[in-house]
C-alpha cells in the first residue's frame, strides 16, 4: 500500500455512500461544526475577571479575548500597581499576537480530517481537542507568574502576600474580592473539543470497516 493511501485511507464507493449516506455525513458535519465553533470563538471573550470593592459598586471587569483585552483594564492596572503586580497587558503578548493564526490553523486541520479516512485523522484532530486545556494552562501560568512575583518596592507590597488569581470562581486580593468566569469564546472552544471527539468516534465507525476490508484484500492478492 502506498504511503499516501495509508494517510488518506480508502475512498467510499458511490453505491455504498448512496445506501449509507448518514454514516459518512455525520463525521463530516461534526468536524465542520467543530471548525466553525473555533472560528466563531475568535470574536468572543474567553475569560473575565471582575474586581469587587466598596469604591466600585458595579465592579471592575477585564475581558480577555484570544488577541486582546477589553474593559476596565487601565483601572485594574492602576490598583494592581499599588500591590506590585505588572499590567495585565504584559501577559501573553506572544500568544495574543499568534492566536488568530493558530486558531485558523486548528480549523484547517480539523477540516482536513474530513477528507482523511484513516487513523491519521486523529493526529489532525488532536490540536483542536487539547486547545482549551492549553489556553487554560497558559492563562494559569501567567496569572501565577504575576501574582507570585509582586514588586517589593510597591507602596502596598507589604499588605498583600503573593497569590494566584483563580481561573474560575471567587478569590481574594488584599481587601478586594475577585470573580473569574469562563466566557462564551472559551465555552465554544470547549464545545469544539467535545464535538471533535464525537466526530472521531463516528469517523472510526464509518471508515474502519472499509480500511479493514481494503487491507485484507491487498494482503490476499499480495499487493501489501
Amino acid at each position: 500500500m502506498k504511503d499516501v493511501d495509508l494517510i488518506f485511507g480508502p475512498r467510499v464507493p458511490k453505491d455504498l455512500f448512496q445506501r449509507e449516506r448518514k454514516r459518512f455525513l455525520v463525521p463530516t458535519a461534526l468536524f465542520a461544526a467543530a471548525g466553525v465553533l473555533l472560528l466563531v470563538s475568535i470574536f468572543l471573550p474567553y475569560w473575565q475577571l471582575t474586581l469587587l470593592a466598596p469604591q466600585y459598586p458595579g465592579g471592575l471587569k477585564a475581558q480577555m479575548y484570544v488577541n486582546r483585552l477589553n474593559g476596565d483594564v487601565q483601572e485594574i492596572d492602576g490598583l494592581n500597581h499599588y500591590i506590585g503586580m505588572r499590567p495585565l497587558g504584559d501577559a501573553a503578548k506572544l500568544e495574543r499576537s499568534l492566536s488568530v493564526v493558530m486558531i485558523v490553523v486548528l480549523t484547517l486541520l480539523t477540516a482536513t480530517a474530513i477528507f482523511v479516512h484513516s487513523p491519521f485523522a486523529l493526529f489532525l484532530a488532536i490540536p483542536a481537542i487539547i486547545y482549551p486545556g492549553v489556553f487554560l494552562a497558559d492563562l494559569y501560568f501567567w496569572m501565577r507568574s504575576f501574582g507570585m512575583n509582586l514588586d517589593p518596592k510597591a507602596p502596598l507590597s507589604s499588605a498583600v502576600k503573593p497569590f494566584v488569581p483563580p481561573l474560575l470562581g471567587p478569590g481574594d486580593v488584599g481587601q478586594f474580592k475577585t470573580v473569574a468566569s469562563w466566557e462564551a469564546g472559551l465555552i465554544l472552544a470547549l464545545l469544539a473539543s467535545l464535538t471533535t471527539i464525537v466526530a472521531l468516534y463516528f469517523h472510526r465507525r464509518a471508515y474502519k470497516p472499509l480500511l479493514v476490508a481494503r487491507l485484507a484484500a491487498q494482503k490476499k492478492d499480495g499487493s501489501w
